[in-house]
């Protein structure tokens, strides 16, 4: 099927849209950076891993055949991103009086249980930073011997300078190495660097230090940066496909891995960079010391100060997937509601679509529609787009159902399987009439005030029946009266 698509992406390498050409016939390797786990998942993390999500959900989809591999960091990511400071697990570690690995555990499982919540496929490969420590002090020997890196009392710090020599540090970011240098403020006591945009690939311990292990230059633990680059090309090759992670890796992480795979293999390691955009709350950066923040625990269950009712995981990701994966997304109460009621609508259009009356001809055209939604998907995944096309398909089936628009039985196999394919299988929906605890005693509840109400009318007893249509209203419960009887829809 893959063979029939022309997939383009954003490449954040060349700033340009490309046709994606895997290295490998049918087969494509994507690395996406997972979390550092000495906390609760960020929101904004939760909407990256999404969009990467929702294009390992497609690729498979067209029968490509994905290794996706995202990391768990356990070790190694110092405070601010920095070479100096604390570990942030290690930090937490002792703030909790726990053991590190105690941390990871906690919040490991945390994010797993995050992600199911939303629905998320598995990767298919989830190394952590700590099970691959031996790679890791082999790649950086493999960089001091290529003369990419040096050894100060038992740290390892990558020459960024010597490398810019006869590479471009910057290539990604389209950061000038002059202008980093102009900007650096003095080292203020790193002596150890010979240049402050040189950057750790090991550090070596202090006599606090927790997280430890035994190398070539000290006990101590890899950098950051380092992690990703090997894992990714243990698992991938030297080169691969796709890697993908938040815009805010783009420098210095994922500079730092290219620089990295060029001074130990001499190749760039990957052919497509992807960069998901920032996710905001009410017009304004998420930050913890301004109060402007919500977990996802928080939106999910309601029991915060910012929305006004907890939201089903399904209507935040049919709100994430209504905009580009490359776009700010500005999270509020406002646009959710409204997300709510369109995610419903749609899962109601669905429904209906299992029970209506074909005829001898159709009034829409179907596979000119289909091939819109492929193409939409096909253009950098657009779910935009393809959200839009969905809904055109829902306001077809609403005229069949009112009988002002007719379909063959053919057709109507194929709007349903589309449907079907990218609303559960692409975008990753859930349809939560039929998930969550106690919607069949809800519904049947609602069965039995819709009789009521019936009755109540033959009866012209017109108070009770309006009475009983305005308090459902009033718990979200919304009754629509046509021709084949009374439904009704939650908000």
């Amino acid at each position: 099927m893959y063979q029939n698509h022309t997939i383009k992406i954003y490449n954040s390498l060349t700033g340009e849209k490309e046709v994606f050409k895997p290295i490998n016939a049918g087969h494509i390797g994507m690395y996406v950076c997972g979390p550092t786990v000495y906390s609760n998942v960020h929101l904004g993390n939760v909407r990256t891993f999404m969009s990467f999500d929702m294009i390992f959900r497609y690729l498979k989809h067209l029968g490509y055949k994905v290794r996706y591999v995202r990391n768990i960091t356990d070790a190694g990511h110092l405070e601010n991103d920095a070479d100096v400071g604390e570990d942030k697990i290690t930090k937490k570690a002792r703030l909790e009086e726990i053991e590190p690995m105690e941390i990871v555990q906690r919040y490991t499982v945390d994010f797993h249980n995050v992600l199911d919540q939303f629905n998320f496929l598995p990767p298919s490969i989830e190394p952590t930073a700590t099970g691959h420590i031996i790679e890791q002090i082999e790649l950086i020997s493999t960089i001091i011997d290529n003369g990419f890196a040096y050894e100060v009392n038992g740290s390892v710090y990558f020459d960024v300078h010597k490398y810019n020599e006869t590479n471009n540090y910057g290539i990604l970011s389209k950061r000038k190495l002059e202008d980093l240098i102009h900007n650096t403020r003095a080292l203020d006591g790193q002596s150890d660097k010979r240049n402050p945009q040189d950057f750790a690939l090991w550090k070596k311990a202090e006599p606090t230090h927790i997280m430890r292990w035994a190398s070539p230059w000290s006990d101590g633990f890899p950098g950051w940066h380092l992690e990703c680059t090997a894992m990714s090309t243990k698992y991938l090759g030297e080169q691969f496909d796709i890697h993908g992670g938040g815009m805010d890796l783009k420098f210095p992480h994922h500079e730092c891995e290219i620089a990295q795979n060029q001074a130990a293999k001499g190749k760039s390691p990957v052919n497509y960079w992807m960069h998901a955009n920032m996710l905001e709350l009410n017009g304004a950066r998420m930050s913890k010391s301004t109060g402007n923040t919500i977990n996802p625990a928080e939106l999910l269950s309601g029991e915060n100060t910012i929305m006004s009712k907890a939201y089903a995981p399904s209507v935040v990701r049919f709100f994430m997937m209504q905009s580009s994966y490359r776009s700010i997304l500005d999270l509020t109460d406002d646009g959710l509601l409204a997300s709510e009621k369109g995610f419903y609508r749609l899962m109601e259009a669905i429904k209906y679509s299992n029970d209506l009356n074909v005829c001898n001809t159709s009034s829409f055209n179907v596979l000119d529609w289909k091939q819109r939604c492929y193409d939409a998907m096909d253009d950098d995944f657009n779910t935009p787009i393809l959200i839009a096309t969905l809904f055109e398909a829902s306001k077809f089936i609403n005229q069949i159902k009112d009988g002002s628009a007719s379909i063959t039985a053919e057709d109507l196999e194929i709007l349903k399987a589309t449907l079907h394919t990218f609303t559960f299988d692409v975008l990753g929906l859930e349809d939560t009439a039929k998930s969550e605890t106690g919607t069949d005693k809800l519904n049947g509840a609602v069965e039995i005030l819709i009789n009521l109400r019936k009755e109540a009318r033959i009866n012209k007893d017109f108070v009770l029946s309006d009475k009983i249509r305005d308090e459902l209203a009033a718990v979200g419960i919304t009754l629509k009266d046509g021709r084949e009887g009374t439904t009704f829809t939650t908000n």
